[in-house]
Parts: C-alpha cells; structure tokens; sequence
C-alpha cells in the first residue's frame, strides 16, 4: 500500500496541487485569471460527462440498474450520518446543515484525479460510473434542506423567515423552486447531465470530434486545475484552525469511514476493482462548488469558511494525496 500512496504522492497532479499549496503558503503573488479558472472546470464537467454518455451507451439498463440505486442510497444516507456526527459535536444546526450537504454531495475533480490513478495503474473501471456523478451531486443537498425543515418543525422554533430557507410554510412543497433549481439545474450539475446526455445520444460517432481535446488532453487540463486549487486550498487552511481539532478530525476521518462505506455499496452491488474504488471516492469526497452555490441562497446562516474551508482544505487534499489509494486497497481487500 505504502508504495502506491508514494506512486500517487509523485504524480504530476498531487505535485502541481502541492505546488499551488505552497505559491499560497509562501504568498506568492501566482494566481490564475477567474475568467481560466472558470473556463477550465468547465472543461472538466465536459470531459467527465461526456466520456461516461459514450461509455454509458454500451450497456443495458439491466446492468446499471444497482449501481444507480447504490449511488441514491449513498447521496441520501451520508447527510443522515453526517448531520448526526456533527449535532453529536454540539455543532449548531445550521452549520451542521451546510455540512452535511458538503459531505453527502461529490468532488468532480476528485473523482477526476481517482479516474487518472486508474488509468495510470491500468485498472478497468465501468464507463457508466461517470453518470453516477450526476445521481449523487444533488440528492445530498435536498436530503440535508429537508432535514432542516424537520428538525425545525419539531422544535416548533422559526430561526428565520421560511423564504429564507428555501422552505414554503404549510405546503406540501418542502423547498422553493429556486432551491430546486440550483440543486438539479446548477452550472455543474447542467453541464454533467447535458455532455453525459449528447454522449449518451452520439454513442461512439462522437469519438472522433471529441477525443482530440477531451479524451487526449484531459490529464493535461487536469494538471492545471489543480494548481488552481492548489493555491485556493493553501488560502482557506487558516480558516479550519480557527474551529479546533474536532472540526479538523472531522474533516480528516469521516472522508474514510464514508469511502469506506461507498466501497462496500460498491461491493454489493456488483461493480468491479475500479468502480467499487470509484463509488468510494465519490462517497468520500465532498462538494466545494454545487453544494456551497445551493447553501449560499437556501441556509445563509451558515458559515462558508466552515464548509467550504474544510472540504477544499482538509478533505480535498486528504482524499487527492492518500486517500485515492486508500480507497483502492480498501476495495482490493474487500473484493
């Protein structure tokens, strides 16, 4: 295990990240454009997207029909835990929202850089893992708004008007349709059901179009994302101290008990080395842009240095340097 953490550790994605890190550290005046900084996840919701429609098109729905409940499994049952650790903490309740939303939703670009260690170790893993990225990008966020709304009707107690919530008082709607449209029609969420649906639709006819700049290019690309990322996660590092060493271990370790879970979802509903591995980085991962972009309009209260300092300076960067091959001797050892 050690020398696939030591492989990992010395790919040209966790070096440029670590490099970003340090430029951060070091205050560096390195930063990138916004308008590149957009325009390369962007590239990345594209490429993941329409690489698993094309894949996606090869197989039956007989034969996806677990994974894909495994996944809405896991986007639901996440926030629960989550939710229940951090109140367990004495976390207030609306940070403890933002939380579990953060943790139960995805990384796209750490379920990216675990499909490049794959590749690189020459493991197959099923193309249609890429549609579960969709699945389990917004049932988190929903789950965990509802959750607010229980929790609130029980203590009979109105925090804040229900606008503000996203929530409509005495209705059978539990959540506006703003909140539902960021959750389900997000810039990212858009983008990954949008290029997962034209490759699901072209099926290999848009191999020859596509290939040359998102299938060649992709670790490309990839690098420099992550140096982006590098220099945003070195920025919000200070931020995590300020909450102490629960919130810190918090970040550290649940990422592996959720992986770990992930892997045996994973396990039990067929999926080979690298899609059981696949299922538990998307479990162990947490979101730092569509559950943040839905948290900012539907639970103002609660504080984005928290969550978004946490999953993109600690869990991030766990996850990027060992927990990808965590995960995958986890899956080898349970296999």
């Amino acid at each position: 295990m050690s020398e696939i953490i030591l492989d990992n550790l010395l790919s040209p994605v966790v070096l440029f990240f670590v490099l970003g890190i340090i430029a951060a550290i070091v205050k560096s005046d390195l930063k990138f454009p916004s308008g590149l900084s957009e325009g390369l996840s962007i590239y990345l919701l594209i490429a993941i997207g329409i690489k698993g429609g094309i894949e996606f098109s090869h197989y039956s729905i007989d034969s996806v029909i677990g994974p894909v409940l495994g996944a809405l499994f896991l986007g639901g049952i996440i926030p629960l835990i989550t939710l229940f650790i951090l109140r367990f903490l004495k976390m207030d309740l609306k940070n403890a929202i933002g939380l579990a939303a953060t943790y139960g939703s995805i990384s796209i670009v750490t379920y990216g850089s675990a499909i490049a260690f794959l590749e690189n170790s020459g493991v197959f893993y099923e193309g249609f893992m890429n549609a579960l990225v969709v699945l389990m990008e917004s049932p988190a966020i929903l789950v965990s708004l509802l959750l607010l709304k229980i929790i609130e009707k029980n203590n009979t107690v109105s925090v804040v008007p229900a606008q503000r919530l996203g929530i409509i008082s005495g209705s059978m709607r539990f959540i506006d349709k703003d909140v539902l449209k960021e959750s389900l029609f997000g810039k990212s969420i858009l983008l990954l059901i949008g290029s997962l649906f034209i490759g699901l639709v072209l099926g290999e006819r848009a191999v020859p179009m596509v290939k040359p700049l998102f299938i060649d290019l992709y670790q490309s690309v990839l690098i420099l994302f992550l140096l982006n990322m590098g220099i945003i996660a070195g920025q919000r590092l200070p931020e995590i101290k300020k909450y102490g060493v629960k919130l810190l271990l918090f970040g550290l370790l649940t990422p592996l008990l959720f992986g770990s879970l992930g892997i045996v979802v994973g396990n039990i509903v067929g999926l080979s080395l690298g899609g059981t591995t696949l299922m538990g980085v998307l479990a162990g991962s947490a979101s730092y842009i569509a559950a943040p972009a839905a948290l900012k309009t539907s639970v103002p209260e609660a504080n984005p240095s928290i969550y978004l300092g946490l999953a993109l300076g600690v869990t991030f960067p766990l996850n990027l340097i060992i927990g990808i091959p965590i995960y995958y001797e986890i899956a080898q050892w349970i296999q």
